[in-house]
């Protein structure tokens, strides 16, 4: 067990240095901007609850495979469990990577109401509009395979609820608002999270 522990503790901190420090490097590096904006909306709004579950569900996935070294109880899974866990932990770390990568200059961590960036359709986003977020909740399923209890249990419905309330209180109705009718014709024919699944009908 402790070896899966181990091993999910250094894939983890390894995925999100790169998520998150290494690409706001390379984001500063090209654009002069690292690509913070931060925590939305006023404590206790929708949004504002969007960015508190989301960095609570990013140390909930870290503190699993520390609790699980110090011994806290695990549930059943054997190694055949944990290995899925791993190939498909380091498929939604790749595609993190892929996704973030083709959002060029338009990668963001937050929203900014007043900023305006490009409209990101190709690649990847050429079937699902927020791939990033799709990837990364793969990885968190991953994790949670790797290290079965409660702690990476609870970090995984955290991050799906963070990012179902970004996406549809703080993200959407913000590219709606900016882009209008390109937005309205890129929803129509894109999927939310799965290709074909959740277009947009307004």
């Amino acid at each position: 067990m402790n070896n899966w522990a181990w091993t999910a503790l250094v894939l983890y901190l390894g995925w999100a240095g790169f998520a998150f420090g290494v690409r706001a490097a390379v984001q500063r590096r090209r654009t002069g901007d690292a690509g913070f904006r931060g925590i939305s909306g006023r404590p206790g709004e929708a949004a504002w609850w969007a960015g508190v579950l989301f960095v609570a569900a990013l140390l909930g996935g870290a503190a699993a495979p520390i609790a699980a070294l110090a011994g806290f109880s695990s549930l059943e899974g054997g190694a055949a469990l944990r290995a899925a866990g791993l190939a498909v932990a380091l498929v939604g770390m790749a595609l993190t990577s892929v996704a973030q990568m083709a959002m060029g200059a338009s990668w963001r961590v937050g929203v900014d109401a007043g900023e305006r960036t490009a409209l990101v359709t190709s690649g990847v986003f050429a079937r699902v509009r927020n791939p990033v977020f799709t990837a990364m909740a793969l990885t968190a399923l991953g994790f949670a395979l790797m290290v079965p209890n409660l702690l990476a249990g609870a970090a995984l419905v955290t991050l799906v609820v963070a990012v179902q309330l970004q996406v549809r209180v703080v993200e959407e109705p913000y590219l709606a608002s900016v882009h209008g009718d390109d937005y309205a014709a890129y929803g129509a024919r894109t999927g939310r999270f799965l290709p074909g699944l959740g277009r947009r009908t307004t």
